[in-house]
């Protein structure tokens, strides 16, 4: 499986400035289509394993499972000011899945505004009030990427791996596989389906509430720490530091990291995976 990795410090979350752009309009079928100025859609088949990533700057993006082996992605634009044709929504396919960006006119004096996949980014919105929101439906065992700056993100009853971010507002996740969310204003909700994970794990905003649930047999090492708030922990943890606590989910392994700057911290225990 390709590596995926939000961006996130201990307490300060750089999240979802991923950039936008590019120039393909076609799904890797080719038979991907957008239908308006005002809506956009693409439908393709992409790899298991391989990711559909979507970049947002103002809106919401919604993931939920899809009922067969076909993505299918649809963005609405709408403004109460700006003209929504001037933002296009641009499709890249590359060696990992595919990579769809609602991209914004370029801001005069700052480099062009362009759609790459993973964390390279170039966005820059001025005076733009255009809000697009994302809809996508992800088959079973295909990686949900969703990064945003102003909006919501939900991914919700997936099969697959999940990675989620946003700047301003709230991120929720439930997956039967293993997922990351970040944002900096807002709450994280998640729901890990895996006990056993390859990778760290990290929950993390700034202003806001941490609510996880792992599997009752989940085997990781958990950090968990608020500057202002409280821990709750279905699991035995053990305070080190002033709102800091550490402790071991059966036999050990790799690290779930959960952090908030000023909210409270709650680790659930759910079904066993």
């Amino acid at each position: 499986m390709k590596s995926i990795r939000l961006v996130a410090s201990s307490i300060l979350v750089a999240a979802a400035l991923s950039g936008c752009g590019g120039d393909d309009p076609t799904g890797p079928n080719g038979n991907g289509n957008g239908s308006s100025d005002l809506e956009f859609e693409f439908t393709g088949t992409i790899a298991p394993g391989d990711r559909i990533e979507l970049k947002g700057v103002i809106g919401e993006i919604t993931a939920a499972l899809a009922s067969g082996n076909q993505v299918e992605v649809r963005a609405t634009k709408s403004a109460q000011e700006s003209d929504p044709a001037g933002v296009s929504i641009e499709v890249v396919e590359h060696s990992e899945g595919v990579t769809i960006c609602a991209v914004y006119p370029d801001v005069p004096g700052e480099p062009p505004n362009e759609c790459l996949p993973g964390d390279e980014s170039n966005t820059n919105v001025q005076d733009n009030d255009v809000q697009v929101d994302f809809v996508v439906s992800v088959p079973a065992g295909v990686v949900f990427v969703g990064r945003n700056f102003s909006g919501n993100v939900e991914a919700t009853d997936l099969e697959s791996d999940v990675f989620a971010s946003t700047f301003s507002g709230n991120v929720t996740v439930s997956t039967t596989e293993i997922a990351e969310a970040a944002t900096f204003s807002g709450n994280v909700t998640a729901t890990i389906g895996l006990a056993n994970w390859g990778r760290d794990l990290e929950f993390t905003t700034f202003s806001g509430n941490v609510d996880v649930e792992v599997p009752s047999n989940t085997n990781a090492e958990v950090v968990a720490s608020t500057t202002s708030g409280a821990i709750n922990s279905d699991f035995p943890l053990t305070g080190i530091l002033p709102n800091q606590q550490q402790g071991t989910l059966g036999s050990g392994g790799p690290t779930l990291t959960l952090v908030t700057f000023s909210g409270n911290i709650r680790l659930r225990s759910g079904p066993e995976s």
